[in-house]
């Protein structure tokens, strides 16, 4: 195992580091994909499957990534992986489009926090003038909501990692609460029943068809639980544990989107004959109605449904921020240190050791998101699945090269197995397939060039700088 000696404060506890993976894995989109997604392609039963392979695909990958923590316990994360087995253009590459990754979920989360007001709280951000982008209504208050949530959270990570992780633990566990309570109560109200999960597939696709479009957002879906890698260098703990952590996360998270998706469709509201009839006519109606999942806690547990799962939502929303503020931000100071991004980047805050100026770059690239609202962030999300396959495939890559030359014939399976598993998402979200409701828009793959072009710019002129001087 090959050590650096830190400049970073060692403060993180394994449950401030489950509380990361976990708070990163589950956020708004948990409880707006069964509506906007699973239930339209897949049904009930299908994206129970799908979920199901996908959290045994990604514990597949996991243990590659416990493999590579254990042998770089760095910041550094799958961009150390990269440059350590494969060189510098391949590590460029790979922290490129995961960097892109990382901070698209930042703004995505806090742009978030207006759905919330306008859903949950009655509209109590909709003031002051506003204007509409891309058929979006935009508005001062959720702006200033926004804005303040990041600038709050940039200070949290500013002041070390130790206050965050409490933070993040606290947000952790009131996230598994109140999807807990609305799970007890689906169980036990009369008003549920399993014969609503008919039909077990949505009859407008194939099973196979909808299956695979739910699996092509895996990547995107348990994007988060490799934000262990990039807290490495500040455990406080052996990096050995990591494994225990790593496999709990990625169960807990494919257990929070099943449970959710499977509430959603045994409540079906009065004058709908199946959880397909309203979901089907969900995008036309208006309030909690047009958010399936919001209505079944109202359904079952009246407003105080909506309190219960509104804590979890805000507490999804937020710790997703804090985690992905601190793997984007030491996955730049990684970078910084390896001259691979100006080392202004790299600068620690003198009291409390934590990259500050990539916390602050952070920040304002964020805070210029709300201003657009969130029809143009879907665009960059969508890119967030194929830059976290490209991460996945390049730590496999490398524990299956590691392993085969330290003849572990165990890791060197499951390196192969996440190679191929890595390929497999990146076929099935890039390669336009006919009748296929996974593959991404035009839009995406105009983002996504546009991001490699940079991409290429960038890396030129980083090498005329830091490698010709």
């Amino acid at each position: 195992m090959e050590e650096k000696k830190t400049k970073l404060n060692k403060s993180l506890s394994p449950i401030n580091v489950w509380a990361l993976a976990l708070g990163c894995i589950i956020g708004w989109g948990a409880f707006v994909m069964p509506g906007d997604n699973f239930l339209r392609h897949a049904g009930p039963v299908g994206t129970a499957i799908a979920l199901g392979v996908a959290s045994v695909l990604i514990l597949i990958i996991a243990a590659n990534y416990y493999y590579m923590i254990n042998k770089f316990p760095v910041a550094g994360g799958v961009f150390t992986f990269a440059q350590r087995a494969f060189g510098r253009v391949s590590a460029f590459i790979c922290g490129w489009f995961v960097c892109l990754s990382f901070l698209s979920i930042v703004p995505l989360n806090a742009t978030a926090l207006a759905l919330v007001g306008r859903n949950l709280l009655g509209g109590i951000f909709q003031f002051g003038f506003h204007y509409a982008v891309a058929g979006y209504d935009v508005y001062l208050g959720e702006i200033i909501l926004a804005v303040a949530a990041l600038v709050l959270i940039a200070w949290l990570s500013i002041r070390g990692v130790k206050t965050a992780g409490v933070f993040q633990t606290a947000l952790a566990l009131a996230l598994v609460l109140g999807v807990a309570v609305v799970a007890l109560a689906a169980l036990i109200s009369p008003k549920t029943s399993w014969s609503d999960l008919q039909p077990a597939f949505n009859p407008d696709f194939s099973p196979i068809a909808g299956m695979l479009a739910v699996l092509a957002i895996t990547p995107w879906a348990f994007l988060g639980f490799d934000t262990v890698t990039y807290a490495a260098e500040e455990f406080n703990f052996s990096p050995r544990k990591a494994r225990r952590i790593l496999v709990i996360s990625v169960l807990f998270g494919g257990l929070v989107y099943i449970v959710l998706n499977t509430v959603t469709a045994v409540v079906v509201p009065d004058g709908f004959a199946s959880w397909k009839e309203y979901i089907d006519a969900s995008k036309s109606l208006h309030g909690i109605a047009s958010l399936p999942t919001f209505n079944a806690a109202r359904a079952l547990l009246g407003p105080i449904g909506l309190v219960f799962l509104g804590i979890a939502v805000l507490a999804a929303i937020l710790s997703g921020i804090i985690g992905f503020y601190m793997a984007t931000s030491r996955l730049l100071y990684a970078m910084a240190e390896a001259h691979y991004v100006p080392q202004w980047f790299g600068r620690l805050h003198p009291r409390y050791k934590t990259p500050v100026n990539a916390i602050l770059f952070i920040m304002i690239v964020s805070i210029i998101a709300p201003f657009f609202g969130r029809t143009a962030l879907g665009w960059i999300v969508d890119i967030s699945a194929v830059g976290a396959s490209i991460g996945f495939g390049f730590t496999s890559a490398a524990a299956w090269k590691y392993a085969l030359q330290e003849k572990q014939k165990g890791v060197a399976t499951t390196g192969l197995l996440g190679v191929l598993i890595s390929v497999f998402f990146a076929v099935i979200l890039l390669v336009p397939i006919p009748a296929f409701p996974g593959s991404l828009g035009r839009e995406t793959y105009l983002c996504l060039g546009v991001w490699t072009l940079l991409g290429v710019l960038f890396y030129l002129g980083a090498n005329k700088k830091f490698i010709g001087s």
